[in-house]
This record gives structure tokens, sequence and C-alpha cells, in this order.
């Protein structure tokens, strides 16, 4: 059974633990992605998740809410313990899973910070059992008892652990990060920079030591290596533009609720890119282009923090 022909079968059904299960759903996918960032192996925790559900007594839980989270935690740390091993061996940079996304995650400004490519980047350089801490508390707001019973340690083990984290990210947290309509702005400008030809205006666009990530995971063709510079990434653009110019498009979209491009050759779709702006100019660029990565970009996916 296919993850949608599950879910319409889940939606279908009537008795509370499917009920509650399914108002929960959307909650319990942003966790697992949030910790993995990836929504293929989310999509698997949240059916893990609902098998162990399923065989719970439901008249001893007090918070379901609380106890479904748990259960979802408990999986995406195995889980990501495996990626982690996965990715030791992965082909070129590795970049998170773009998934579209509607409005309504933009608007929730902690959300989408949190979902955004860089914050996902910064999640990667945190343990399993940090990034669990740091997603559950600062993301989500569950109180300490709560994440100490989902990551399995006590109180005091959750509270050094969340200042560790929170401390962590804090030192690798961009500073003077743009809004999401200054991060409009400079990819209008990108936009405009590229369609034109504008080498130059590009080059204005982008800090000193701007760098590029791209992801082809090995599947397809992509930089093997992180493109450090501005100078390079003109260079490499105008590469870009003198052999796909004229097949290349650039459509504004929202993805991780953040804005982003959704670039075209010749009609299909190639991959996802995102930005990092601060200051005004542009310091990071993220490019993903693994088509295994690319299959969730025909619908918005429903993430929410239900707070």
């Amino acid at each position: 059974m296919s993850r949608n022909d599950w879910f319409r079968h889940l939606m279908d059904m009537t008795d509370p633990a499917t009920e509650t299960f399914v108002a929960h759903r959307a909650l319990l996918f942003t966790v697992a992605y949030e910790m993995l960032g990836s929504a293929a192996d989310a999509e698997d925790v949240v059916q893990e998740t609902w098998l162990k559900w399923t065989g719970v007594d439901l008249s001893s839980v007090r918070d379901q809410r609380a106890y479904l989270v748990t259960i979802a935690t408990r999986q995406a740390l195995g889980r990501l313990r495996v990626l982690g091993r996965r990715k030791e061996t992965y082909v070129g940079p590795w970049l998170p899973e773009p998934l579209l996304t509607a409005p309504d995650v933009a608007e929730d400004v902690e959300l989408a910070d949190s979902l955004s490519t860089a914050m996902l980047l910064v999640l990667e350089t945190l343990t399993p059992t940090e990034r669990a801490v740091f997603v559950l508390r600062e993301v989500f707001a569950f109180d300490y008892a709560e994440v100490a019973e989902a990551v399995g340690k006590t109180q005091a083990a959750v509270r050094q652990i969340a200042h560790r984290a929170r401390e962590h990210v804090a030192a690798r947290r961009p500073r003077g990060t743009a809004s999401q309509e200054q991060t409009k702005g400079a990819m209008a400008a990108f936009q405009r920079a590229i369609d034109n030809g504008d080498l130059q205006g590009l080059l204005d666009l982008l800090a000193p030591d701007v760098v590029l990530l791209a992801d082809g995971g090995g599947v397809i063709q992509a930089m093997p290596r992180p493109l450090l510079g501005a100078e390079k990434l003109v260079r490499f653009y105008a590469a870009i533009l003198r052999n796909f110019g004229s097949i290349m498009t650039l459509e504004p979209a929202q993805a991780n609720g953040c804005p982003v491009f959704l670039a075209y050759l010749d009609g299909t779709l190639d991959g996802v890119m995102s930005m990092k702006v601060e200051d005004n100019l542009i310091t990071e660029l993220y490019y993903v282009r693994n088509p295994e990565k690319l299959s969730r970009l025909t619908e918005e996916t429903a993430l929410s923090r239900e707070l």
C-alpha cells in the first residue's frame, strides 16, 4: 500500500485511536522531518508511529498528543543514527529534502525559520539526542518533562542537553538574517540578473565569501564540493547561461516555509534553489538536484506545530 493510499485508508476509519492519530499527523510528520531532513524517512516514522499507536491502551494515556510525539521521536532517533551512517558515504554535499508548503507555514516565523535549509544544516551538526531535545523544546515548546520522556533521559539531563544545544545553534545561527520580504527582494534581483545575463549585477548581490552547495546525491551530475567565492560563482553562472540560458527558467515558490526558485530546463524540473541573505547580500545558495529529493514537489505538504 502506497503512503497516499495508507493515509486515505486512515481517513476512512472512525475509531477514537485513528481519529486522534489523524488529528496529529501533520505535527508528527513535522517533528520527524525537523529531526531527519528527509520527507521519505519522516513518512516512514509516521507509519511506524501508527503501528505502535494501534497497540496502545488509550485508557492509560493521559496526554495523547505528547504520547504520539514520544513514539515518533523515539522512532526518528533510531532512524537518525542510520541516516548518519548513510551520509558518511553520500556523494557530494547533502542538503535536506525540499517540501512545497502553504502560506500559513511562512506566516509562522519560528516554524519557517526552523525549516529553512540553513537551520536544518545547523541542526545536522548536533548529536541525535541534542537535535531531538532542541527540536521538541525550542521549536515545538514541549516542557522538560515531556522532552525527557520522549528521549529517555532525566529532566536534569535534558536541561543540560537543551542548554548545550542552544549554545551550539546560537554560535552557528546566521547573524543579521533577512526577513522573508528582504529575501524575496534579493531573489527578484537575482532572477533579473540571470534573465538579463547581467553578471556585474549578479556579482553585486553576492557576499565576497558566498558559498554554493549543490546536491545531486551521485544520482545526477552536481558539483562534488562547495563552490566558494563571489567571482567563482559568477563564472559558474556565466557558463550556465552560455549553455542553458535559452531553456532555463526560474519560478518563484514556497518550500519549507521560505521563498525558493523551482528551476526548469526546457520545461522539466531540474532542481530547487534557496538562499540565505544576510545584510542585504546573498551568503549561501543551495541547489537540490537529486531527483530522489524532488518527488514531493507536485503538491503542498501539511506542516504544523499545533501550539
